[in-house]
């Protein structure tokens, strides 16, 4: 096993062979269909395209996971277990699963390819954890945004599988009811079909004065200075505004970006196996300055030196950042 293993996205061919040529160990990615949690025009994979890149990556040293980590419709699961066939055919070196039926098909039929949990399953307890290893024989578990580094070294001591956690990126959480609210205005579900605020529905709106306005099914859920920079429009982040606060507000969650770069060392001495990168939905020229950096970073913490995560900040959503609950909860 690869120590502090770096994980990260590869929403198309193009940005697979950007992060494994940037130095990722370990590149997770989707076919296109709603099998994955990212299924936006334009992104994922064919099944020629896969079975490409992972004998790419393949041959440069670097592993493939493949996402199946959305949960089917009742009495639906064909298009997930033909994806999984599909991934087991090609070479996938394991599969990122939420559902539990959809665990249980490749546990069963394909008991040689790992299986990593999803952050969709939201398993945050040792319990919950456990359960999924003991059942399916799950490796590794992706946990959540919300746990301090105490409890994710308590996790680490009483569960059987390794840890993944997200060090940059989006701080959505995902499993919760907030993706309810983008289901109730587009139809479609972050979930189930994978797709936030989908393309379809998302529009921009030039204002008399300048500003930019964002819309989701007709509605505007944020509206931008001239100045500013239009972020995506999806109803956790929008800003609203109420009787008491006219001027507008964030009533979920700000848009900022996840940054635990400087938390690395902590991180790994909790037990930490893998690091993982979020952002198949960026550009190459994204995928190539963080995956490069975080690479250096990671090997500087090998080698026992300080790491340099300088330029990172500029990357973020917004330009700003956030530790998440590092910045909440007070650890030692």
């Amino acid at each position: 096993m690869t120590l502090a293993e770096l994980v990260c996205p590869a929403g198309t061919p193009a940005a697979l062979r950007t992060a494994v040529d940037a130095g990722a160990d370990t590149v997770y990615c989707g076919f296109r269909n709603a099998t994955n949690a990212r299924n936006f025009p334009g992104l994922n994979f064919s099944t020629d395209e896969l079975a490409t890149a992972v004998a790419y990556a393949h041959a440069k040293g670097s592993k493939v996971l493949l996402a199946l980590n959305t949960y089917p419709p009742a009495g639906q699961v064909d298009l997930w277990r033909e994806a999984a066939d599909t991934g087991a055919r090609i070479g996938v070196d394991a599969f990122i699963v939420a559902d539990m039926g959809v665990a249980r098909y490749i546990a069963t039929k394909y008991p040689e390819i790992r299986l990593h949990l999803s952050v969709q399953a939201a398993a945050s307890s040792p319990e919950a954890i456990r359960y999924y290893c003991e059942s399916f024989g799950v490796k590794r578990v992706v946990l959540p945004r919300i746990l301090t580094i105490p409890e994710i070294r308590r996790i680490a001591q009483e569960i059987p599988c390794e840890i993944e956690t997200f060090i940059f990126g989006n701080h959505g959480l995902m499993v919760e009811g907030r993706c309810s609210l983008t289901n109730y205005v587009t139809g479609l579900s972050t979930n189930m079909d994978g797709v936030c605020s989908p393309a379809a529905d998302v529009e921009y709106r030039r204002e008399a004065d300048g500003a930019v306005s964002s819309c989701l099914s007709g509605y505007v859920i944020d509206r931008f200075g001239p100045d500013e920079m239009a972020g995506y429009p999806t109803i956790c982040k929008g800003r609203y505004q109420a009787p008491h606060r006219p001027e507008g507000y964030y009533a979920f969650e700000e848009p900022v970006s996840l940054n635990l770069a400087r938390l690395l060392p902590e991180l790994i001495d909790a037990g930490v196996h893998a690091f993982k990168i979020e952002g198949r939905q960026r550009s190459k020229s994204y995928v190539r300055n963080v995956v490069s950096a975080f690479r250096n970073a990671v090997d500087d913490i090998r080698a026992g030196r300080e790491a340099n995560i300088a330029g990172l900040l500029q990357l973020t959503e917004g330009g700003r950042e956030t530790q998440g609950a590092f910045e909440t909860k007070k650890w030692r």
